[in-house]
């Protein structure tokens, strides 16, 4: 019997419940269907400056009161912006989910926007911006994004760009905010010690004050070219990321791409973390990953060496993903089917990670993923796919994007010619 449920409410907003009746903890949130993507350039960074303003007090709430009131409940609350999504979300115990939902209301529906926190608030962006810069192996996949998606929205970088953040005037915000926020953009998820009838009626009562419903503009398609990007910076390491166009999660090859991730490079037993790290020593740190957008998607290699090894770590990189598409055993299949199935069912135990699923879900595909349905999907996937995701990679120009002692790193075009 499912435990989840989902009601629309006449204002558009769709509330998504998971009950889990044996815990004594409520994780809820809302999730709203945009992001970066959704920006104008000359504004690149307002989706999650936006993010940030809302927490800095609403007619009935200071900036303190907002986050004072949950933490004396012991509760936690936080944001995060993607490209895609913005999600505003708090866990608590059970009986104080109506105080975290209010919360949570109240500042999607009536923040100031006060031009004093405002500019309080541009400054410390601005420093988050500059952490940024200062972290090689975080920065770098802006870099491989903007490579990978040049003069797109897909292709800007969440936080913004400094000389934009530092003047954007408040009226931008309002403008985003209007723009894209309202009862059809949004999904009230819940998850834990809760009952779905009283959460709607909560949610009845606390967004009555949500706009006019509004569609978002229609995005611009992504259009995938890859390509070169390479910084020579004074640093112990060289911080590398060799990328393709991946898939987007509607794609019918989405879960063999995360099949061949986690086989690739995704845990201690993997094809990369095998040959680079523990045959060769060539790098502390190595992995892949596959990123899935509404409509296109990118799958990567990211690793860190020192400026000597470099030489032999990007042939590695490129010869493991060559022989990922012309060998994959059963057994391995298997073991990384496994993993990705262990990761989601152990995920289930925690009401944040279902708030978070059942959120993302509903904003994607306007419908919660059984269990059943998910890991049906991946044990689909046998070698014969796997392959097949792996040769598809290879059909576009790669993305390189570099950052550190770049002596050693041979150039573009030798590297597209080892995956040809």
């Amino acid at each position: 019997m499912s435990t989840i449920r989902v009601t629309t409410l006449p204002n558009g907003l769709r509330v998504a419940t998971d009950t889990m009746p044996h815990v004594e903890t409520a994780s809820l949130g809302v999730w709203v269907g945009v992001g970066t993507r959704n920006e104008r350039a000359e504004v690149n960074g307002v989706a999650h400056l936006v993010e940030h303003m809302v927490f800095k007090g609403t007619p009935t709430r200071t900036a303190f009161d907002i986050s004072e009131q949950i933490e004396a409940v012991g509760g936690h609350m936080n944001a995060y912006t993607t490209r895609e999504h913005t999600a505003y979300y708090a866990k608590v115990l059970k009986e104080d989910a109506p105080l975290a939902l209010d919360v949570i209301g109240d500042m999607l529906q009536h923040s100031l926007l006060d031009e004093d926190e405002l500019s309080r608030e541009r400054a410390v962006v601005l420093q988050e911006l500059g952490q940024a810069e200062d972290t090689p192996d975080d920065i770098i996949f802006d870099h491989f994004q903007s490579c990978a998606y040049p003069g797109q929205a897909l292709g800007r970088p969440v936080l913004g760009h400094p000389d934009i953040i530092g003047s954007l005037p408040r009226d931008a915000l309002v403008e985003y905010i209007g723009a894209n926020y309202s009862g059809r953009t949004m999904v009230l998820a819940a998850s834990g010690r809760i009952d779905h009838d009283t959460v709607v009626e909560m949610a009845e009562r606390t967004f009555r004050d949500l706009p006019a419903p509004t569609d978002p503009a229609p995005l611009d398609p992504a259009r995938y070219t890859g390509g070169d990007f390479r910084e020579d910076r004074d640093l112990e390491q060289l911080h590398i990321v060799l990328g393709f166009e991946g898939v987007g999660v509607h794609d019918p090859d989405y879960y063999s791409h995360s099949v061949l991730s986690t086989l690739l490079g995704g845990g201690m037993s993997s094809r990369l973390f095998q040959e680079v790290r523990e045959k060769r020593g060539l790098a502390y740190s190595v992995h892949t990953f596959s990123g899935a957008y509404e409509d296109n998607g990118l799958f990567g290699i990211y690793a860190g060496t020192g400026p000597e090894k470099i030489g032999e770590l990007v042939p590695v990189m490129c010869d493991e993903l060559c022989k990922v598409a012309e060998d994959v055993t059963d057994e391995e299949v298997r073991r990384a089917r496994a993993q990705l199935k262990a990761g989601m069912l152990m995920s289930l135990e925690s009401t944040m990670s279902r708030c978070e699923q059942l959120g993302q879900q509903m904003v994607i595909f306007d419908r919660p993923l059984t269990i059943e349905e998910m890991v049906e999907k991946i044990e689909a996937v046998d070698a014969a796919a796997v392959k097949r995701a792996a040769l598809r990679l290879r059909l576009k120009p790669p993305t390189v994007t570099a950052l550190g002692p770049l002596d050693g790193l041979e150039d573009y075009d030798r590297i597209v010619a080892r995956l040809s």
